[in-house]
């Protein structure tokens, strides 16, 4: 891990989607109410999965964005908003996970052109690792922006960032690798010179309230987050938190089957202001 410092990149990469660092996922248990909240809050269209008619992937301007799979109750996992990282090998990662004392619930098995599995770090927090096989046939996303930045709130950023930094090669100057940094108490995760993740600390793992339980908490950027939060409530979500930073604001909303994303103004991701 270094200090903060200055990047120069000649072409920003997309964080997000297809051969990307990371895509999210939604488990749900209802494919069709989901496309309909998600498609009037975020304004995403949809196209059947390769996976089954339980599947299905959001697009924005033509381009991949998210998934969602209609199998939280097959699987009797909890309906959420989860990121996958790209890896170089599923098998090495499970076994990387395990021996940090973190768990694999899921996989690796078969998932689309590749590899993935579904785990938990050594504090509960749930994500997802995936290993692909076949050279991606989607378009790239637009490099002027990413689809979604990430927030894991933890019971410590430091800690995690060495459990992360382990499973999935950060810095570990590994070839297209993300480095790891600090912003005051912060770790910051960047990939191609831009903000994949933020890590902070205090996250308490019994906690009633999801939001305090260590956790990925997904962000997707809008143009006006009280118009996407008006939107949602018309179509059966509901607002958990609404925030105001110095940099813009964010709303926190719950989907109508119980997914909790986050809605934000904010299109670089900043030190988290108390």
């Amino acid at each position: 891990m270094t200090g903060r410092k200055p990047r120069t990149v000649s072409a920003p990469a997309p964080l997000t989607g297809p051969a990307a660092p990371c895509w999210v996922n939604l488990m749900t248990r209802d494919l069709k109410s989901a496309q309909d909240f998600y498609s009037a809050v975020l304004g995403w269209e949809f196209r059947a999965g390769k996976l089954g008619q339980e599947f299905s992937v959001a697009r924005r301007g033509g381009v991949p964005v998210a998934g969602i799979a209609a199998v939280a109750t097959a699987y009797r996992v909890a309906v959420a908003w989860t990121p996958y990282f790209s890896v170089q090998n599923a098998d090495v990662t499970a076994s990387r996970i395990r021996e940090r004392s973190g768990t694999v619930a899921v996989g690796p098995l078969a998932l689309g052109k590749g590899r993935g599995a579904l785990a938990a770090d050594r504090d509960g927090a749930v994500f997802g690792f995936w290993e692909r096989t076949e050279p991606a046939t989607s378009p790239p996303a637009p490099d002027d922006h990413s689809h979604t930045w990430l927030r894991l709130r933890t019971r410590d950023a430091f800690e995690a960032a060495i459990f992360y930094g382990e499973v999935l090669d950060w810095a570990s100057d590994t070839p297209g690798g993300c480095e790891v940094s600090f912003d005051r108490d912060e770790v910051v995760v960047e990939c191609d010179g831009r903000q994949l993740a933020r890590i902070n600390s205090g996250a308490v793992e019994a906690a009633p309230d999801p939001l305090v339980r260590p956790h990925w908490q997904v962000h997707f950027p809008v143009d006006d987050v009280a118009a996407a939060v008006k939107i949602a409530r018309e179509h059966g979500g509901s607002v958990v938190e609404e925030r105001t930073q110095g940099q813009g604001t964010e709303a926190t909303l719950m989907d109508p089957d119980g997914g909790l994303f986050t809605v934000t103004d904010i299109r670089k991701p900043a030190a988290e202001v108390l």
